[in-house]
């Protein structure tokens, strides 16, 4: 269930509570209770205690996550090396505009994902779903991969090789990847390129559609990502990922300090 609609429900069901009690039971009690707020009949109930305790809490959560920051966790290796599994992140949800939550309808536009964000936003054939990716072509872009390298209208990405390579995980199998940084409008961020040939893709050499985003991961040879589930209507996008604020490395069983606070590039 959208932990949004739970936050919803507890508000309404808090709120209900709250307002019952000040609008009809309380009276009642204090008449009970001579009009004495000490006397043991004028003793407010503990559900109402609980919800007039709660509700503006649950109410300022809810507020926070649907129109200014949610807090999500990394599933997989398929933004790496920019985020690892285990981080837990915070994505500005105001970023993309402001959307009701559970219905997603936008009530007002504040900006629109740019090239290079790192963007989650509901997967299109299950809404249910998040994923994070980057955004790499925006409407009207050409997007090609030609020898591991993105091309963009025509032009390459600057993508510098470096003198690195790491052992990667994917599905359970284990590859050899380089390291590289690569440069989209005018910001840098590393990459892991394969040595698997170029995926084929009906998504990649023909105008990202209007209103829709083409994404990749930077995991390049590990990432289910536009080149498989096809362009993101801009609907669909939750907000840009802006900074680390936890990691738990289940591997070593600790946090890795040293990218708490890190951001995200």
């Amino acid at each position: 269930m959208d932990f949004s609609l739970v936050l919803i429900i507890l508000a309404f069901g808090m709120g209900l509570v709250w307002a019952l009690d000040a609008w009809w039971l309380k009276p009642r009690r204090l008449e009970g209770a001579a009009g004495v707020e000490g006397q043991p009949g004028a003793k407010e109930p503990a559900l109402v205690e609980f919800a007039r305790s709660f509700f503006p809490i649950v109410v300022g959560v809810l507020l926070i996550r649907s129109f200014l920051y949610e807090p999500f966790r990394i599933p997989s290796s398929s933004m790496m090396p920019t985020l690892r599994v285990g981080d837990f992140i915070f994505v500005s949800k105001f970023s993309y505009g402001l959307r009701l939550p559970v219905l997603h309808t936008r009530v007002m536009s504040l900006g629109t994902p740019e090239r290079g964000d790192v963007a989650v936003f509901r997967l299109p054939s299950d809404p249910g779903t998040n994923y994070i990716k980057r955004v790499i072509g925006v409407p009207g872009d050409i997007v090609s991969v030609r020898a591991k390298r993105v091309w963009i209208n025509g032009e390459p990405l600057p993508l510098d090789p470096l003198d690195q390579t790491v052992e990667v995980e994917c599905g359970g199998f284990w590859f050899t990847a380089q390291v590289a940084e690569e440069t989209v409008d005018g910001h840098s961020h590393r990459v892991y390129i394969g040595e698997q040939r170029d995926r084929t893709s009906p998504f990649l050499d023909q105008p990202v559609p209007e209103g829709q985003y083409l994404v990749m991961g930077d995991n390049r040879d590990c990432s289910r990502d536009g080149r498989i589930i096809g362009y993101i209507p801009e609907a669909n996008m939750v907000g840009r990922a802006v900074r680390i604020w936890m990691n738990w490395d289940s591997e070593a069983g600790r946090p890795l300090w040293h990218r708490i606070g890190d951001r995200i590039e």
